[in-house]
């Protein structure tokens, strides 16, 4: 049975590379992952005013990352760290029913830059290690997919034999920590 995995789109532009690396993503490991991206465009901005009456998109959104096995982070990378609706979605899951805590989760991020969301990635990890969210990201296994609108066809399918062939090899590194992951949280 496939993980059930809520990919999170950092961007919320319609032509997001990130969402096509997803697609491509979900497609190519579709036996072992069940990936669901999750878009954040229309969250509105987060209030501690209404964070104990969130509105109903954010309850909705919180739902559907509750909903899952793991998460998969998609992150571009705007202006050295993550988009302002990204870190808006973030704080919302901080709030109330923290949906991301213990749960397994891993990062990935493309750009047309040659760094590949490095410096975004960094960002959202030191984020996530609020204990208010603290998902179990996996470690050691940064997706940075630079110069990334060379590396995808018309059709979204990424064409880079090498950054295929890594994703291959994080995707199995995720699924090993997600079942090691599973199996603590099942002896506790």
């Amino acid at each position: 049975m496939p993980i059930k995995v809520k990919a999170i789109i950092g961007s919320t532009s319609s032509a997001s590379y990130n969402l096509k690396v997803v697609e491509f993503m979900r497609q190519r490991y579709a036996d072992r992952l069940e990936i669901m991206p999750v878009f954040i465009n229309a969250l509105e901005p987060f209030s501690i005013d209404n964070e104990n009456n969130p509105p109903e998109n954010v309850v909705e959104f919180k739902k559907d990352v509750a909903d899952s096995d793991a998460v998969l982070f998609a992150v571009p990378e705007y202006n050295f760290s993550i988009p302002g609706q990204l870190k808006n979605a973030i704080d919302w899951m901080s709030r109330g029913e923290l949906v991301l805590n213990n749960k397994p989760a891993f990062i990935i991020g493309a750009s047309m830059g040659v760094l590949g969301s490095v410096r975004a990635q960094q960002h959202l990890r030191e984020i996530l290690s609020n204990p208010n969210l603290a998902p179990a990201i996996l470690p050691q296994n940064e997706v940075y997919i630079g110069t990334v609108h060379e590396k995808l066809d018309e059709a979204g399918n990424l064409t880079d034999k090498g950054t295929v062939a890594f994703l291959d090899i994080v995707v199995d590194n995720f699924i090993k920590f997600y079942e090691k992951e599973k199996a603590a949280s099942a002896a506790d």
